[in-house]
C-alpha cells in the first residue's frame, strides 16, 4: 500500500499539474482519448464526422450548380442539403450534450482527486505523525509548530508535511520553467542569421581596403 508520505505528495503534484496545464485542456485530452475507445459515443462522433463530410461536398456541389440553368439538379441537391444539415444540427447538439456530460464527471473526479484530498487527507489523518524528529535537536516551540495542530509534540504533522511538499513542488517548478526558458532562448539566439546584423556599409569597407 502506498505510504502516506507519497501520497500527500503526489496530491500536492496532481493539483499543481492541473493549475498549470489547465483543467480545459485536460478535459478535451482525456475527451480525446475516450474517443479512441470503442464506445456507443466515439461511434457517434465517427459518424457525425463522415455526415459533416459529406454535408460539404453536397454543399460545395450546390453552390457550383445554377438554380435557373440546372434547375432540377439544384433542386435535388438543395433537399439533400436541408435534410443533412437538419441530421447534423441534431448530432452536434446530442455530442455537445455527451461531451457536457463528460466534463462534468472529469470535474467531479478530478475535484475528489486534488482539492477533496487536499483537504480530507489533513482532517482524517491530524493525530497521525508522518515522521519522529531527532530528540533534542529543535527548540520546543519549533516542535510544537511542526505538530500542529493535533500531533504528537516532537513529530511532523500531515498540514506541516503537506506545506513543505507545495513548497518543494512550486520550487522544482520554477526552478525547471526557468531552465527551460535559458535554454530555448540561447538555442533562439543561435539560430538568428548573420545577415540580421546588416551589410558593412561601402565606405567602411573602402576604408578598410585602404587602410590595408
Amino acid at each position: 500500500m502506498i505510504s502516506l508520505l507519497l501520497l500527500v505528495l503526489l496530491v500536492e503534484l496532481g493539483a499543481h499539474f492541473v493549475n498549470t496545464v489547465g483543467a480545459a485542456t485536460i478535459n478535451n485530452l482525456l475527451w480525446n482519448l475516450y474517443l479512441a475507445l470503442p464506445t456507443q459515443t466515439s461511434k457517434q462522433a465517427a459518424e457525425k464526422q463522415k455526415l459533416q463530410k459529406e454535408y460539404l461536398t453536397i454543399r460545395r456541389d450546390l453552390n457550383a450548380t445554377s438554380s435557373q440553368d440546372q434547375f432540377a439538379k439544384w433542386a435535388k441537391l438543395r433537399r439533400q442539403h436541408d435534410k443533412q444539415l437538419e441530421q447534423l444540427e441534431k448530432m452536434k447538439s446530442s455530442h455537445e450534450a455527451s461531451k457536457a456530460k463528460f466534463d462534468s464527471t472529469v470535474n467531479i473526479l478530478r475535484w475528489l482527486a486534488t482539492t477533496g484530498l487536499k483537504f480530507l487527507l489533513p482532517f482524517w489523518y491530524a493525530k497521525q505523525p508522518m515522521f519522529w524528529l531527532p530528540q533534542g535537536w529543535f527548540p520546543y516551540y519549533v516542535e510544537w509548530i511542526l505538530s500542529f495542530p493535533r500531533a504528537p509534540v516532537g513529530s511532523v504533522s500531515i498540514a506541516s508535511w503537506q506545506t513543505a511538499c507545495t513548497g518543494v513542488v512550486l520550487l522544482f517548478s520554477d526552478t525547471i520553467t526557468a531552465i527551460l526558458g535559458l535554454i530555448v532562448g540561447a538555442k533562439i539566439a543561435e539560430k538568428q542569421p548573420a545577415a540580421e546584423k546588416g551589410p558593412i556599409p561601402k565606405s567602411r569597407e573602402a576604408r578598410n581596403k585602404k587602410d590595408s
